[in-house]
């Protein structure tokens, strides 16, 4: 696989590689400066139709594959985007704008995910039920049937690989939808799964407008499940498609990550953690800290040394040594994030570092932090998704998780403290679905991911992210 951006992007349908052809076409963007690097075909409502008949057609077969077979592929898939992380890393950051060795380690971690997924499908026991002589009660798991799957820009390899590798893990059959910003990459995930032996029809890659896409594939009875990672309103949306159809659902939807740092705490390695994870993928990250709380003792000096640490992020081209954060993925993004800071210092926040749209024709942002933010002001109140820490005091422990629970999202949620009670009552109270004490470390494969209220339900990764592409049956029988 060349390092040159492809000119050539593809549908994956039925085993076949499809060229744009008289297709409509979607332009993809280089966000560091600007220019259009290639044109991604758009399915249309046949290929969609296609797609979806390869998948009923493939479901079964795949379902009774022995699952060593089925995990065969996996990990030879896994050692593959291993092999080509570099290549698949470089065509990420033309693409998406994280720096280089960033998008290869995405890439590179990513693959753990088919490995994981690949052993956990072999511990999917079942279970007896105690019953009197004669008589035998199972419980057993298997695959829910096909999946439609949409996932978002911001990483573009890492979400796709949470649908596609418990999915196929289990048995069940799958379309992809990816971001049409960000399309080489996961194709390229996709050709490693091919190449790794996977039949024709299991897994289907498409492109097209968001809306239509989506409407599409979930009206119909082929599909049996739904996965989404991406906005809350959106995510709201598919799950009343998919209830027409009373189609499982899984969703990751939007989160604004409170921060609870108190006074107790080992400062320096609480500042040398949160300032490097703030701005890591220019703070596009679902999970990324941004609502900072810092106990009033060490307030001041916290804001000052922070600030200090994210002057040092180097911003630029993703792909120039020496460079900790790209620019944002699309124009739309710099103008909503400035709108948000504007709004906040119009309302009394100090702005301590940055609050600027770079210069160029890049879509950058510089990193910026606002101090002592009205809980009115918008962006404490909707995720930023972008390169910005807010920041606020607080007094006692009762405080602290008021604020971390005031708004209806529930993603991941983090803590610093050396004090074992406080920690102890800060897991139990923080009403997230992931909460980190003393790091930052809330997406390990083999643990659950997801949210409660309104960022979602279900879980990714580990056996709970398998178990949601199954259905449980009981079997009684004597």
């Amino acid at each position: 696989m060349s390092n040159t951006y492809p000119q050539n992007l593809q549908l994956h349908i039925d085993g076949e590689w499809i060229d744009a052809g008289d297709r409509d076409v979607h332009q993809v963007i280089n966000p560091a400066t600007g220019e259009a690097i290639s044109d991604l075909p758009k399915a249309t409502k046949s290929d969609l139709d296609r797609a979806l008949d390869a998948a009923a057609r493939a479901f079964p077969v795949w379902r009774d594959t022995p699952v060593a077979e089925r995990a065969a592929i996996l990990h030879k898939a896994a050692d593959l985007m291993r092999e080509r992380a570099p290549e698949i890393g470089r065509l990420m950051t033309a693409e998406q704008g994280k720096p280089v060795g960033q998008a290869t380690g995405e890439v590179t971690a990513s693959a753990a995910h088919f490995d994981i997924m690949a052993e956990e499908a072999k511990r999917c026991y079942g279970r007896v039920l105690v019953r009197p002589t004669g008589m035998n009660s199972f419980v057993k798991y298997q695959p829910v049937g096909p999946v439609a799957a949409f996932s978002p820009w911001n990483f573009p390899v890492f979400t796709p690989i949470r649908k596609l590798a418990p999915a196929l893990a289990a048995g069940c059959s799958i379309i992809l939808k990816p971001a049409e910003e960000t399309p080489a990459s996961p194709i390229e995930m996709m050709r490693c799964l091919v190449d790794a032996g996977l039949p024709a029809g299991v897994a289907q890659i498409v492109f097209g407008d968001p809306g239509e896409v989506s409407s599409h594939l979930i009206a119909s009875d082929v599909i049996r499940k739904v996965s989404f990672t991406g906005s809350v309103p959106v995510g709201k949306h598919l799950m009343k498609l998919a209830a027409e159809g009373m189609k499982r659902t899984t969703m990751e939807l939007g989160g604004h990550a409170p921060v609870l740092v108190f006074d107790d705490c080992d400062l320096e390695q609480t500042l040398d953690l949160t300032a490097m994870q703030k701005f890591r993928n220019a703070g596009q990250v679902c999970v990324s800290p941004t609502r900072f709380y810092v106990q009033s003792g060490i307030y001041d000096r916290f804001v000052e040394a922070f600030s200090e640490r994210a002057a040092k992020v180097a911003v630029g081209d993703g792909f120039s040594e020496g460079v900790d954060m790209g620019p944002l993925a699309n124009p739309r993004r710099p103008d909503a994030i400035g709108s948000m800071v504007e709004d906040a210092k119009s309302q009394g926040a100090d702005v301590k570092l940055g609050g600027e749209r770079g210069d160029g024709g890049g879509f950058f942002f510089s990193p910026t932090v606002l101090a002592n933010v009205p809980l009115q002001a918008d962006i404490m109140n909707n995720e930023p998704f972008g390169p910005v820490a807010v920041m606020r005091s607080f007094d006692t422990l009762d405080e602290a998780i008021e604020q971390a629970n005031r708004l209806p999202l529930g993603l991941a949620a983090y803590a610093f403290t050396q004090n074992l009670r406080t920690a102890n009552i800060v897991g139990d109270a923080i009403e997230a679905g992931m909460v980190a004490i003393n790091n930052l470390t809330v997406s390990p494969g083999d643990a659950p991911f997801g949210g409660v209220k309104e960022s979602g339900h279900g879980s990714e990764d580990g056996p709970d992210g398998l178990k949601a592409y199954m259905v449980t049956k009981a079997i009684h029988q004597t």
